[in-house]
């Protein structure tokens, strides 16, 4: 076993943190109605400096720790408490009625307790200072704390002691009201039984009166049968949920399957083909670019009109048969002639 480090501080609990989870909120000395944890964090002595401390959580939302960081003097302890929010209280029962109290044995919720060494002119602000509710510190000697944290956190030449505490959710035996604690005496609330203190509660109570069938009238039996009914119909039914919403997700993943392998094939044939495949456009706007080029067109035919007009060139039209009738010019006697056949034969006659 290794030599204790002057720098670490003895944690009690040493390796688990461990809630009781009832049925209705706990009573307990606060009387805030949650299941409670108390740790405690002893200065071993090895050193004459104040030991800093923190208690960090993977899930801060659910336990609420006071004080989360602190000083402790050399000789002295210092009591942490920790209260499990009662809704993720409800949501453990809740599990624990569906489940088991297996599938509470694998909680992933971790504690870790950090200390480290600290000068005596910065110890020396805590000496004597009155404290919040829940031992906190007043706000400006938590900012101090807090800085001081993050620069022995963040490269800092001073040595930090780091101890990983895990949590056991375990369920009372009765199902009724008890108060959380740390250590084995937190446990002996389920688990007097034995294995039997593992299972659910109402598993208990059927395994009790069996060992006691010679005591138990028709009725009782017949409640107990109804009892367990209800358990089971209600994790067939559970599971049968979760089998039906599973089958709808695997179809619908299969079908837009389908849909995009035929959209691919579809297109990889008309690539094949020489066809280009292009994804729906705008369609082009051709017809508004002829009727441009028309307008442009008129107005440039006017203007030349207009130029020509001012300059008196506009007379040579006159020698175009059809245009220049058009125009209002006169035509010459060979151009009547030629356009008029009839005439000219009656100026013969």
């Amino acid at each position: 076993m290794a030599a204790p480090l002057p720098y670490a501080l003895e944690v009690s609990p040493e390796a688990s943190l461990q809630f009781t989870i009832t049925r209705e909120p706990p009573t307990t000395e606060g009387g805030d109605g949650a299941s409670r944890c108390v740790m405690t964090l002893t200065h071993t002595g090895l050193t004459n400096q104040h030991l800093a401390f923190k208690v960090k959580t993977t899930q801060p939302r659910r336990y609420l720790v006071r004080p989360n960081q602190g000083i402790v003097a050399p000789g002295s302890s210092e009591t942490v408490s920790i209260l499990l929010v009662d809704k993720d209280r409800q949501v453990l029962w809740s599990t624990y009625e569906r489940l088991g109290q297996s599938a509470l044995d694998h909680s992933k919720d971790k504690f870790l307790v950090q200390s480290c060494t600290v000068s005596d002119e910065f110890s020396s602000q805590f000496q004597n200072e009155p404290r919040e509710e829940g031992g906190q510190y007043k706000k400006e000697l938590i900012e101090a704390l807090t800085g001081m944290w993050n620069s022995a956190t963040s490269g800092s030449s001073v040595p930090v002691f780091n101890k990983k505490l895990h949590v056991r959710h375990l369920v009372a035996a009765d199902g009724g009201a008890a108060a959380g604690g740390g250590g084995p005496s937190a446990g002996t609330a389920s688990s007097s039984g034995g294995a039997v203190g593992s299972l659910p509660a109402t598993f208990q109570e059927g395994v009790d009166k069996r060992n006691n069938t010679e005591n138990m009238s028709p009725d009782q039996l017949n409640d107990e049968v109804a009892s367990w009914r209800r358990k089971y119909e209600e994790l067939v039914a559970f599971s049968v949920n979760l089998t039906a919403e599973r089958d709808i997700l695997n179809n619908t993943l299969e079908q837009t399957k389908r849909d995009l392998n035929r959209e691919m094939a579809t297109r990889t044939a008309l690539e094949k083909q020489g066809l280009k495949v292009r994804s729906p456009e705008k369609p082009k706007q051709g017809g508004g670019a002829s009727t441009k080029s028309l307008l442009l067109a008129i107005v440039v035919s006017f203007l030349l009109a207009v130029k020509a007009t001012n300059s008196g060139s506009i007379s040579v039209l006159k020698k175009v048969p059809v245009l220049g009738g058009m125009l209002g010019f006169k035509c010459c006697s060979k151009h009547k002639k030629m356009n008029n056949p009839i005439m000219d034969t009656r100026d013969e006659l």
